[in-house]
């Protein structure tokens, strides 16, 4: 009879945890580590793996994470508490040196990542207890609380680390998460399991599989064939593949995305120095067009550097009236006419089928002004490495996922123009960087939306970007699926309480 019982609670067990979440990426993780992943695959692998010490609310509010508590003795003055039931996946508990390794990390030299500029406020990190964390800023800042969000890496693993770029952690990793890495191979599958010890408590989902689903066309068939219970609909498949039946298994979720794509110019190549044809090409491309044929109304024109929404965003900028004539006229006035066509290299990457037909729109709409724009698309770890890293490139079309709180620095100020730093074209304006650093001081909301709003208007009006459009995103989930809460900032802030039937 007790064994009997046993099985019958095992069994029951089994059926509660014994459930996949089945979801797709298009590109391999290149390096899962927190601090160090900046394409879309490998952060989004490492969200599931690690937590910082703040997060956000399905709100958008910030809560703490790995943080008990914490409290501001002066504007310049931070004590955190860790929470003390946390635990390493290798069953390690959370110590304070872990935070002082990650913020040291973050700040060598030798790592290149994108968030540096992040912590150049900081002043001194350190421990006053197992559990107790100090930080001291030089200068009130702006974003005292958001820059501890990044994912703490573990200091007992990785102490002796010497080059943390080419750790094998970046492809074993080790994180407090609500799931751990059960497999991974480069252009293969990734399987993720749940965190028995999870702090937050154990997922009610056990697994998380990821299908490598280079070709979209392929994770929309296997969505359609209910393979994949989560992912994003192109609005093409939303308005014309899509059935009643598709529509009866799926729940369909749509919002502005924290993004937008852009032409990037390189500033530091000669023919794109001239603004006049910068001007030129803008006044040259119609981006409602864009909107209307790459998303069927479901999305933006994008007028420049942060989304309609912050508090950043400057509705005074409006994006001008295509005007062929005009720009016809402001290329000859730079030398260019229909003897010396201006001519420029475009580069994107695969993957991304909206992004080159975005390409080809573009070399469409400039041929009007006699513009000669020659595309090539490439592998994205190809194109990351021998294009944008080194700033091999005339333009790139790209495009920018956004925080909640817009910070300027790491595309826009001069001091990011430099290896491993984001401002990828070579922008530089004297005033665009005095106001990043008025505006890094600013903790008044009010004022600071007056100064982001200002640097909006330089970099609108420098045009070292082609802003184009901000896309809606179009996400649908398995019916299967309880729990799920729309929010402000997605669906995904409460997965842990999701259920698969």
């Amino acid at each position: 009879m007790k064994k009997i019982i046993a099985l019958f609670i095992f069994t029951s067990l089994y059926t509660l945890y014994a459930s996949t979440l089945n979801l797709s990426m298009s590109s391999n993780p290149s390096r899962i580590n927190p601090i160090l992943a900046n394409d879309s695959a490998s952060s989004e692998i490492a969200n599931w793996l690690f937590n910082g010490l703040f997060k956000y609310d399905k709100e958008g509010k910030i809560i703490p994470d790995l943080a008990s508590s914490y409290e501001f003795k002066d504007k310049t003055h931070l004590i955190i508490k860790l929470k003390k039931n946390v635990r390493w996946h290798d069953g390690e508990p959370l110590r304070a040196q872990d935070v002082i390794f990650t913020y040291e990390s973050i700040i060598n030299p030798k790592v290149f990542n994108s968030i540096v500029s992040n912590f150049q406020k900081v002043q001194s990190v350190k421990a006053l207890d197992e559990h107790t964390i100090e930080v001291i800023y030089k200068e009130p800042y702006f974003k005292a609380l958001e820059i501890w969000m990044v994912g703490l890496l573990p200091w007992h693993i990785l102490k002796d680390e010497k080059n943390l770029m080419t750790s094998s952690f970046n492809k074993n990793p080790i994180g407090t998460g609500s799931y751990k890495l059960d497999t991974y191979e480069s252009s293969s599958d990734v399987m993720l399991k749940a965190n028995d010890d999870s702090f937050e408590g154990r997922p009610k989902i056990d697994t998380i599989h990821y299908s490598f689903l280079p070709d979209p066309t392929t994770s929309f068939l296997m969505l359609k064939e209910n393979l994949l219970d989560l992912d994003g609909l192109l609005p093409l498949q939303y308005d014309r593949q899509i059935d009643e039946q598709f529509k009866k298994d799926f729940k369909i979720i749509e919002q502005p995305a924290f993004a937008y794509d852009y032409l990037g110019f390189n500033l530091r190549n000669k023919k794109f120095q001239d603004i006049r044809v910068r001007k030129a090409l803008s006044l040259a491309i119609n981006r409602q067009e864009l909107v209307d044929i790459l998303y069927f109304g479901h999305g933006q024109v994008c007028t420049g550097p942060f989304l309609p929404g912050t508090f950043a965003f400057n509705d005074q900028v409006k994006m001008p009236t295509p005007d062929l004539k005009k720009a016809k006229a402001l290329l000859k006035e730079a030398g260019y006419d229909e003897t010396n066509p201006f001519e420029f290299e475009l580069v994107t990457n695969t993957g991304n089928e909206i992004r080159i037909a975005a390409a080809e729109i573009l070399q469409y709409q400039l041929e009007k002004i006699g513009v000669k724009m020659k595309i090539r698309v490439m592998e994205w770890q190809a194109f990351l490495n021998t294009k944008v890293h080194p700033r091999n490139f005339e333009t790139v079309l790209m495009g920018w996922r956004l925080a909640l709180l817009p910070d300027a620095y790491p595309l826009w100020h001069s001091n990011s123009d430099k290896k491993g730093g984001f401002n990828l074209v070579g922008y530089h304006n004297s005033k665009v960087d005095a106001l990043i650093e008025q505006g890094a001081v600013t903790i008044d909301r009010e004022k600071l939306s007056v100064i982001y709003k200002k640097i909006f208007k330089h970099i609108a009006e420098d045009i070292p970007y082609l802003f184009l459009y901000i896309p809606n995103s179009i996400t649908v989930v398995n019916k299967n699926i309880k729990n799920i809460e729309p929010s402000f900032i997605g669906i995904m802030h409460n997965q842990k309480d999701w259920i698969k039937e």
